[in-house]
């Protein structure tokens, strides 16, 4: 899998299925534009990019381009999508894999432990993103 530059980030659009999100994410984050992947959160949404240290707002948004700085797609597998009215607990299996842009092989992976909320709109989005679910701080 490549980043998918031939697709503008503005048409990737949000889902009104809670067990699609993940691959929202994952299609946002393989265009490689930030904005694209800001988009797929509320806007106090909480990310944990490393166990024990949640951040949000501009510092959610380095720590996403921090990922997006490895110049390698992300893969997604949703395990579990749990949903209660507009609220949706999704367990979602994750791997960034290849050699990076410094010439650096790199392999992250992951069980994400993610909480999405459906919005007035009726699109879900990431309240809390927890890639690395429940690795000890």
């Amino acid at each position: 899998m490549t980043f998918e530059f031939n697709i503008h980030p503005d048409s990737v659009g949000l889902t009104d299925d809670p067990g699609e999100h993940p691959r929202i994410f994952a299609r946002a984050f393989n265009t490689g534009d930030a904005a694209a992947v800001e988009r797929v959160y509320e806007p106090g949404a909480v990310l944990v990019p490393t166990p024990g240290r949640p951040v949000t707002g501009p510092a959610r948004a380095a720590a996403n381009q921090r990922f997006l700085a490895l110049g390698l797609p992300i893969e997604v597998r949703p395990r579990h999508v749990y949903v209660a009215d507009d609220v949706a607990l999704l367990l979602v299996d994750w791997k960034i894999d290849g050699t990076g842009t410094d010439g650096q092989r790199v392999h992250l992976e992951g069980t994400a432990t993610d909480v999405a909320r459906r919005g007035p709109d009726g699109r879900w989005r990431y309240v809390i993103d927890n890639p690395f679910g429940t690795a000890a701080a």
